[in-house]
């Protein structure tokens, strides 16, 4: 008899098959086109806090008649602590079970590197930017509470230099962007520093915040220079806060491509890796 009809009419001896694994943070959902709403939901709530405790930190150290301007007098001290700390902040996200969840990317631009590099979907990749720039709007808007002293720093917008023309500061955020990229793609490219990735980003932050601040206020993050500007309604060369990271992205996945220093590809779309894929 023919094994496949035998397979019909007899299904309890037709052979198991092993239903393909849904893994949306290594491009491959399944079925494709499948929708992941708790991963971008997840992205949602990382990127709101990223933005609420992070511009929390940038009005208290920089916020007209804030003390701590009376402690810590030095302008490029105080850059070089809130980039710290808010390094800081990204990196308890990417460790907390929102960062599980999502892989938290709490960042446009980071999302398009990593699609990009082919370890998220496109619909996936949509939806977290989309979810991102909502997190960056809910995340700002609690700034209202910090009154006279957020308010004196338009709750944390970043907008250009005075004398930094528009080309200067799109180059200088895509400059930071990639830098951020790089790091995170390095580290999360081997099995043995991927688990480290989060604990760069204090490191880094610290290091552009105090270097690239008077140019463009460092952003390198759409979402986190989105919220604000809505909530403040400053819409000063706000074009500049996507077209450099975005670009800055870009840039560094092609700058990985060339495998100058050898090959390096993400193992998943995500900042921290708690076990190999």
């Amino acid at each position: 008899m023919d094994p496949a009809k035998l397979a019909v009419a007899d299904p309890a001896r037709t052979p198991d098959v092993a239903p393909s694994p849904d893994r949306p943070l290594h491009g491959a959902p399944f079925p494709p086109g499948r929708w992941h709403p708790r991963l971008y939901l997840a992205e949602l709530v990382g990127t709101a806090l990223l933005v609420g405790v992070g511009l929390s930190i940038v009005i208290v150290m920089f916020g007209t008649a804030s003390p701590v301007a009376a402690w810590l007098p030095g302008v490029g001290e105080r850059r070089f602590l809130t980039g710290a700390l808010f390094g800081s902040v990204g990196a308890l996200l990417a460790l907390s079970p929102v960062g599980k969840v999502s892989g938290a990317h709490l960042n446009p631009a980071v999302t398009l590197a990593f699609w990009l590099e082919g370890q998220l979907a496109g619909r996936d990749a949509a939806w977290y930017v989309l979810a991102q720039l909502a997190g960056g709007v809910l995340g700002a808007l609690p700034l209202r509470l910090w009154g006279a002293l957020g308010r004196s720093v338009e709750y944390g917008v970043t907008v250009p230099g005075p004398a930094v023309s528009p080309v200067m500061a799109v180059l200088a955020e895509a400059g930071v962007t990639f830098g951020l990229v790089e790091l995170i793609f390095v580290l999360a490219s081997h099995a043995r520093t991927c688990h480290l990735t989060p604990l760069a980003l204090p490191a880094l932050f610290s290091v552009l915040v105090l270097v690239e601040a008077p140019l463009t206020g460092t952003s390198a993050n759409p979402a986190r220079s989105f919220g604000p500007a809505v909530v403040a309604g400053v819409w000063q060369a706000q074009w500049v806060y996507f077209v450099g990271p975005c670009l800055g992205a870009a840039v560094a996945v092609g700058v990985l491509r060339l495998e100058l220093t050898g090959p390096r590809r993400v193992l998943a779309a995500r900042l921290a890796h708690f076990h190999l894929p």
